[in-house]
């Protein structure tokens, strides 16, 4: 069987504003078919250091997907790469359907097939309709968001980042709000995108969800890496305890 290979890797990653240091020589790397968790107490640097990797954030130190440095590149330029994100805030256009709110997403939505039917080079959109396979959409692809549950809605959001040749996938705190069962069906999804042969890179704080579903987890706290390694050992760590104050964790 050959090694997986690392889709997201960040070297020495350091986020400073002013002389607050958010983010502090933070190295971490997340392989193929991989759900690696990214955890810590609020204000640990987690959503800094996804703004980061992403584009959003000026940043020292290096960022690689799949080998190729992207850390000089603008958040589109590194969204070509294929590493894409999903935010805290819902995203989602209320007033289109499920499957046109993909399709956006995938570079297909309606401004980019007037284009294409102009120069006459649409494709068809077998992305959207793999997407919409894959998480089991169909039943509401011609429906508004606004119309269906948070759960549904949290894992359209997700569908939508994942459209357009995504390789690594950032979610920023994708569950919260979601009950057990919803959590449940959540994670499973998760799953099936790191088994499709992509990264996924988990920021939660639901602790179960992350036992459940990532193979490794770092433990941010003040910004900088404290623990890492298999969710069973960062859980059971004293010094991610002390750090949470008293949060549940799994036991």
């Amino acid at each position: 069987m050959s090694e997986t290979q690392p889709l997201l890797t960040t070297t020495g990653l350091t986020v400073r504003y002013g002389g607050v240091v958010a983010n502090n020589d933070i190295s971490i790397q997340v392989n193929e078919n991989e759900v690696v968790g990214l955890i810590g107490p609020n204000g640990a640097g987690k959503t800094t250091f996804v703004d980061a990797v992403t584009g959003f954030t000026p940043a020292q130190g290096t960022i690689s997907v799949a080998g190729r440095r992207i850390d000089r590149l603008a958040p589109h330029e590194r969204r070509r790469t294929g590493l894409a994100r999903t935010w805290q805030a819902g995203e989602l256009f209320t007033d289109l359907t499920v499957r046109q709110n993909i399709a956006i997403a995938s570079g297909r939505g309606p401004l980019h097939n007037l284009w294409s039917d102009l120069a006459g080079r649409r494709q068809p959109d077998h992305d959207v309709n793999g997407v919409v396979e894959m998480f089991g959409l169909h039943s509401i692809a011609d429906r508004r968001p606004d119309e269906l549950s948070l759960g549904r809605q949290k894992i359209v959001g997700v569908a939508r980042a994942l459209a357009g040749a995504t390789r690594v996938l950032l979610l920023d705190e994708p569950a919260a709000g979601l009950d057990t069962d919803e959590s449940t069906e959540f994670g499973g999804h998760v799953r099936a995108i790191a088994a499709s042969g992509r990264a996924v890179l988990l920021i939660e704080h639901d602790m179960n969800l992350v036992a459940d579903i990532c193979d490794r987890v770092y433990v941010l706290d003040y910004g900088a890496v404290i623990a890492s390694g298999t969710p069973g050992a960062v859980l059971s760590d004293p010094a991610v305890r002390t750090a949470y104050l008293g949060s549940e964790l799994v036991p």
